[in-house]
């Protein structure tokens, strides 16, 4: 019997490691701060708490749900951390969010509920996904992004950014010019969503100016 109730555990923590992994991927494939180790370690040590919780209150007496309880804030500070304010933009809050979905799955597979854990996954899984494709197709999510501006025309053509920019009505930030050996650089931040960066990667590069953009670091 106690060989039996430690496979029976281990399966719990596998399946919270499969679960979280699946989650995870999906963050890591997206470039998000919590990927896969994040997620399996929170889903694995989600259960292995709610676990021990049950079997502790079993063994010497107590609240079934007193250690488990504890999850919710701790999962509360390491959502803290992912989040991110810098310039007026709050970034992470998705990915706090799914921390706090991943640990509730992890709780469910240790209470024994591992149906609902599975179909909860899907959900989440569904709503990463599928929504976040459609908040990019039409443009409902903005995001702080970096354009990298390079011409070797000289500074004439700063003003021809600046005006193309502000024709596609793109709030930008911290300018920054310097001369590079291939030309003149031009760096500016603007929070936009997929639609408006496509345009304005566009607009860019119709008068012959090489652009790349790329998520803006914190």
């Amino acid at each position: 019997m106690f060989h039996d109730l430690n496979v029976y555990m281990i399966g719990k923590l596998l399946l919270a490691a499969l679960l979280g992994g699946a989650v995870g991927l999906e963050r890591e494939l997206r470039h998000k701060p919590a990927g896969l180790r994040t997620m399996m370690l929170i889903a694995i040590g989600s259960a292995l708490y709610s676990i021990i919780s049950y079997e502790a209150a079993g063994a010497f007496g107590g609240d079934h749900t007193r250690i488990s309880a504890q999850i919710i804030p701790g999962i509360g500070f390491i959502g803290a951390g992912v989040v991110i304010r810098d310039r007026g933009s709050v970034t992470g809050i998705t990915s706090a969010a799914t921390i706090f979905v991943v640990a509730s799955v992890g709780m469910a597979i240790g209470s024994g509920m591992p149906v609902t854990a599975i179909f909860t996954t899907l959900l989440l899984l569904t709503a990463l996904v599928l929504f976040g494709m459609f908040e990019d197709r039409f443009g409902l999510h903005t995001r702080l992004m970096t354009f990298c501006v390079t011409t070797a025309q000289g500074s004439a053509m700063i003003e021809q950014v600046h005006k193309l920019v502000q024709d596609a009505g793109v709030h930008t930030q911290r300018w920054r010019t310097r001369r590079e050996p291939g030309g003149l650089l031009v760096e500016f931040d603007a929070e936009l969503t997929s639609i408006q960066e496509r345009e304005l990667l566009s607009k860019l590069e119709s008068v012959h100016l090489h652009t790349e953009a790329r998520p803006t670091l914190a």
